[in-house]
């Protein structure tokens, strides 16, 4: 166990004095969680941008998409530069579409199973960036209070101690060394806090998002399905 001094009666309770006094364990657990806390603010602005731009792309190709443009002239259109969010279930609709009858394909029901499945493979892409990084969010926001507790538990163990070796229990000595350790859960709690409630809302704008897009996936198969209905009816005849 490490050890540790008490401080003297009187001394200096600032959050900045309590960190050097603490012992090299406590230390740690306090820079893991500070640092774990910067990397969540970070992972939050990142997100709210990314989310606001997503929003933002949605819009701008349902208002392109529903305004009377041909398929044909949106995919050239789209399939020169890179692609998200509705942008991309589409091109990847009208990709397999076009190698499908370029190919001469003659199964309708085969041709729209494998639309199907190339929309939800460029869903699940779109979804997999939408919700990456937010599972280091549900991570911090479970794990840090523990850590700030195991931290508090250090602190007050070597506090005791040092308090046995003085064999003095006057609380000017024992309050800065309790406090030292209860300052690792507070940290703890000022991680995990923000990082629970950043999860959760992000989480729901993500599904949001989701929503959209398979909204979107569900609506361009039915145009689609229309469609090889139609072209098989006119082979046929």
């Amino acid at each position: 166990m490490e050890s540790v001094t008490l401080a003297a009666p009187g001394g200096e309770l600032s959050i900045w004095a309590l960190f050097w006094q603490a012992g090299w364990v406590v230390k740690l657990v306090m820079i893991g969680l500070l640092a774990a806390s910067v990397w969540t603010w970070a992972i939050v602005v990142d997100k709210v941008i990314a989310y606001g731009r997503m929003q933002t792309a949605l819009n701008r190709f349902e208002k392109t998409f529903w305004s009377g443009q041909s398929l044909e002239e949106l995919y050239r259109a789209l399939s020169e530069r890179k692609t998200t969010g509705m942008g991309s279930i589409f091109v990847a609709a009208m990709r397999e579409w076009k190698k499908s009858f370029e190919k001469g394909a003659r199964s309708p029901i085969g041709l729209q199973t494998r639309i199907d499945k190339a929309m939800d493979l460029a869903l699940t892409r779109e979804m997999e960036r939408l919700e990456g990084k937010l599972g280091f969010l549900a991570s911090i926001g479970s794990s840090a209070p523990f850590i700030g507790l195991f931290g508090t538990v250090v602190g007050i163990m070597t506090s005791f101690q040092a308090i046995a070796g003085s064999k003095s229990t006057n609380l000017a000595v024992v309050a800065p060394g309790i406090a030292e350790a209860l300052l690792a859960t507070a940290m703890g709690l000022l991680a995990a806090i923000p990082a629970v409630i950043a999860y959760n809302k992000l989480s729901s704008d993500a599904a949001k998002l989701g929503g959209r897009m398979e909204g979107f996936a569900d609506e361009f198969s039915t145009i689609l399905s229309r469609q090889i209905d139609e072209k098989v009816a006119v082979k046929a005849a």
